[in-house]
């Protein structure tokens, strides 16, 4: 059993796993980070953007005047953003069988993976997952096609001028790899492959192994994976929260008993406790707002914002806030709300309840009614006429280098009333501010993120008792920034077993066992026979047959009946002769009575003589020896053929 590893990035993972004759791919997660070394792409003009100057090596050597733009002390590539896309080289993939999909947020490189690679295999994924991984996708297509670059930066990457630029693009990685975005046809392509699952459904991937989906907490349909043959169990835990948000709570129980136990995605931010943090979020724009500034919360259009809105709801009124309007804009923002609201079965039994009273399940619906919430496809249109300010405007994308979130901060970035609010974890706030620095609005930084944290993870870990665990490098040594905090990591015995990118793990157990079907009339005719206490033995003749990986033991075939005839036909073809079983024998060889067996065969000469495992009959006359031991006899006797099978 192996596991190949494809994403160095521990919450957005990319793994592959053979086992059992299957190759199964676990999440395609895509590493959007490396989109901070680019320059934001603005909706209209910006002047600002448009006046930077080109970056010249100090001594003149190197000019990449039109690659590469100086902002504030950093340097950008001034392009299409282009994303670091799981390792493609360490197998190939259209081996691959099966694809599982955790949460629609490590789904995002699916169309590299499926597309233009020879890959012919199912993606399995619960309806959330595939819906909102839809918008997602959709959203990003959007928002990069909609202001086009026409030149593309390539010279930087050459891995000798990289090296000589200044950090933190010296230090990409694999940047000759990273890609630019997705076509809308490549998305659809790559999701009519997917075929819907629930949870704890079990489905059987070539009679090898059987695959389950089960309840993660951590988004809507977000799920861990079980990996089972009869005799061996992989969990694969993946974004995973305890906290009790929208979704359906973890289920824990059924990961126990797990061979393997692969771990990945945890909290990015193993110090901030969400409650503390939507707080802060709460306060900070109330005060912006009270004296008379905008605030702007750069998220993602589907996930923590619900529990955003369903926070603002109730401290909207409560602190005064009622004339406030609230905007959301995002291409896809109508369908993430009204998704939310419609697959009650997978929310918690909270809110599942609601949907029967009959109310909304989630709140912002009556925020949307009254007007206090209004959602947009872009800055364009309506929103120019009815934008009022001030105001709270949720919108893409996190790392504010594309979407509508780069006109905002264009337009509100120079006043010291406006505040930009930071929710998502999954990009450093300094460094997508960094374009846009020198920066007069102020800046909160209120990291949001529900999944499992080092504490919550090993008190798990000791319920269901996994034999071994697996995780990313990153888990089982402090953060860099932290080294003292020797509990912001794993400690296990035995030790997890680490991965990084490219790297190829032996899985630390062997299979020992297959299950096989015994026909009814095969077992009709085994006759026991008892050698301990509650112990029988039958021994089995048969014909084993293997198909889609099922093993069954049927009766020998008979020869069939010559038919009766004077002369003989010709046969063409003789069906292939079947040889009655042999007995089969156990036990250990009575001593006197082979002696006496020996002697009616006028054998008469006979020295015996204990050994520790047993006895040496030598037979003098004949010059032979016969060793009876525990685990098996031995006749040695020179060319004498008609003897020794006498004996045997």
């Amino acid at each position: 059993m192996k596991l190949y590893c494809l994403s160095g990035h521990p919450t957005l993972p990319c793994n592959v796993l053979k086992f059992k004759s299957t190759t199964i791919m676990l999440d395609c997660g895509l590493d959007t980070t490396s989109v901070l070394q680019f320059l934001p792409l603005p909706l209209v003009h910006s002047p600002r953007l448009s006046k930077l100057p080109g970056w010249v090596s100090k001594d003149g050597t190197i000019n990449l005047e039109k690659e590469l733009k100086e902002c504030a002390g950093r340097v950008f590539v001034d392009s299409q953003p282009e994303f670091c896309l799981p390792e493609k080289e360490l197998l190939d993939l259209s081996t691959i069988d099966v694809i599982l999909i955790s949460n629609y947020h490590c789904m995002m490189a699916l169309p590299y993976i499926t597309e233009h690679t020879g890959f012919t295999g199912t993606v399995y994924a619960t309806e959330p997952t595939l819906q909102i991984g839809r918008l997602l996708m959709e959203e990003l297509v959007n928002f990069m096609e909609r202001v086009p670059k026409a030149q593309s930066a390539t010279c930087w990457k050459y891995k000798e001028i990289q090296r000589l630029l200044p950090g933190p693009l010296k230090d990409a990685v694999e940047v000759s790899t990273w890609k630019r975005c997705y076509s809308i046809q490549d998305v659809n392509s790559a999701l009519s492959k997917v075929q819907l699952v629930g949870y704890s459904q079990k489905v059987e991937l070539f009679g090898a192994v059987q695959v389950t989906p089960l309840s993660s907490g951590y988004s809507l349909g977000s799920s861990n994976w079980i990996i089972q043959s009869h005799y061996e169990k992989v969990s694969y835990v993946s974004g995973s929260s305890l906290l009790t948000t929208h979704p359906q709570p973890m289920d824990q129980s059924s990961l126990k008993n797990s061979d393997v136990l692969i771990l990945t995605g945890l909290t990015q931010m193993p110090t901030a406790n969400p409650d503390g943090m939507l707080g802060d979020f709460c306060s900070n724009l109330a005060m912006t707002i009270r004296a008379g500034g905008n605030v702007l919360v750069p998220c993602y259009s589907s996930g923590v914002i619900y529990d955003l809105l369903e926070c603002l709801y109730q401290f909207i009124e409560n602190a005064n806030l009622g004339s406030t309007p609230f905007y959301f804009i995002s291409p896809v923002a109508n369908s993430s709300l009204e998704f939310s609201q419609i697959f009650a079965e997978w929310l918690c039994h909270n809110k599942q309840s609601k949907v029967y009273l009959p109310e909304p399940p989630f709140p912002h619906a009556e925020l949307i009614q009254t007007n206090k919430l209004k959602h947009y496809p872009s800055i364009h249109g309506d929103f120019s006429s009815e934008f009022r300010q001030p105001c709270v405007v949720f919108t893409g994308h996190p790392s504010l280098r594309f979407g509508d979130v780069v006109h905002f901060m264009e337009l509100w970035g120079k006043s010291t009333l406006n505040t930009i609010i930071f929710t998502e974890p999954d990009f450093s706030y300094l460094d997508a501010l960094a374009p846009y620095q020198p920066l007069a609005m102020k800046c909160v930084y209120c990291p949001i993120d529900t999944r499992l944290n080092f504490h919550q993870v090993s008190k798990l870990l000791k319920e269901v008792q996994p034999l071994h665990v697996v995780c990313p490098e990153q888990y089982t040594q402090p953060p860099p920034a932290q080294s003292h905090r020797s509990d912001l990591m794993l400690e296990l015995q035995p030790p997890p077993m680490p991965y990084r990118r490219c790297s190829v793990l032996g899985l630390p157990f062997r299979r020992r066992w297959e299950r096989i079907q015994l026909l009814p009339e095969l077992a009709k005719s085994l006759v026991p026979s008892e050698i301990k206490p509650g112990i029988s033995v039958a021994t089995v003749s048969a014909v084993l047959q293997s198909k889609d990986n099922k093993h069954t033991l049927q009766p020998v075939p008979k020869p069939p009946p010559l038919p009766p005839s004077k002369k003989r036909k010709r046969v063409v073809e003789e069906p292939p002769e079947v040889l009655a079983p042999k007995p089969l024998l156990s036990g250990a060889v009575p001593l006197e009575a082979f002696l006496a067996m020996l002697h009616k065969h006028g054998i008469t000469e006979v020295k015996v003589e204990e050994t520790a495992d047993g006895h040496i009959l030598h037979l003098q006359a004949e010059d032979t020896l016969i060793q009876l031991e525990d685990d098996g006899t031995h006749i040695v006797c020179d060319d004498n053929e008609p003897l020794r099978s006498c004996i045997h």
